[in-house]
């Protein structure tokens, strides 16, 4: 049998009771942390708080490699784990058909996921959110500093009035490419990515920097790009959430939960 367990956004205790209870039935237990990652508890620390070995895969070998997981599934309790909610990575679905293929019994135990999140702590309703995006870094794709594609996916969700979540680019064991070598994990902060947006689309727009989320201490802040782009939010991991047509709850919301001027909801509406 093959579990997927999502572990949460933040540390070893954001896994749901379910999620534990069956980790705790499993006989081995695999992880990727390249999707998404735990910046609150290191792999150490999920061992010694979950009483089992964690075997890490990285892309490669989640994606290109699985037999060693889907083989072991074949004769024990398997247990997958990702952060956030299983699920998420279409490398995560394509495992989960690999191990149908095979036989193998699969089971889901959901996490709390990144973009739930975002819209609790806002205030942003979720039901208003469009299509999701992901801001990678520059020196990755080595093109516009913010990506065509991510600008024309942020403009059509404001056309219909929703809102946009950014997903921040994660480099985690990254091996440089185009002549560019990353020192160290790499997490792109919502300063910056408030700055690239402000340099490259338009300054003046609302945007939600929402940090640490799953945290003891989430961050949330609403301020015109530039603004946002002037502070410093601490620690990863961040998000940044442009909104759409902000109803006037939503605008109470960000008000009273992130700070936002008024004013600005008079410029956007």
């Amino acid at each position: 049998m093959l579990t997927f367990i999502g572990l949460g956004l933040y540390d070893e205790r954001s896994i749901t009771v379910e999620g534990r209870e069956a980790l705790a039935d499993a006989d081995r237990a695999f992880a990727e942390f390249y999707t998404s990652h735990l910046v609150g508890a290191t792999v150490e620390e999920l061992e010694a708080y979950h009483d089992i070995g964690i075997e890490v895969r990285d892309r490669a070998g989640v994606e290109q490699d699985p037999e060693p997981i889907l083989d072991a599934a074949e004769d024990d309790h398997v247990a997958f784990l990702t952060a956030g909610d299983t699920m998420i990575s279409t490398t995560h679905v394509d495992l989960r058909l690999r191990a149908e293929e095979r036989g193998i019994e699969t089971r889901l135990v959901h996490g709390v996921t990144a973009q739930s999140a975002a819209s609790g702590l806002t205030g942003l309703q979720n039901y208003r959110f469009g299509k999701a995006v992901t801001l990678p870094f520059p020196y990755v794709h080595g093109g516009d500093p913010v990506p065509k594609s991510v600008v024309d996916s942020l403009e059509a969700n404001r056309e219909l009035g929703l809102h946009t979540l950014v997903y921040l680019d994660i480099k985690v064991d990254w091996e440089g490419r185009r002549g560019v070598e990353v020192d160290g994990d790499q997490y792109m902060t919502a300063d910056y990515a408030a700055e690239l947006f402000a340099e490259h689309w338009d300054g003046d727009a609302l945007g939600v920097a929402v940090c640490r989320a799953g945290s003891p201490d989430p961050v949330v802040a609403a301020d015109r790009l530039s603004a946002l782009a002037e502070r410093d939010f601490g620690e990863p991991l961040h998000m940044l959430v442009i909104p759409g047509e902000v109803h006037h709850v939503e605008a109470d919301a960000l008000s009273a939960l992130g700070g936002a001027p008024e004013e600005l909801f008079d410029d956007e509406n």
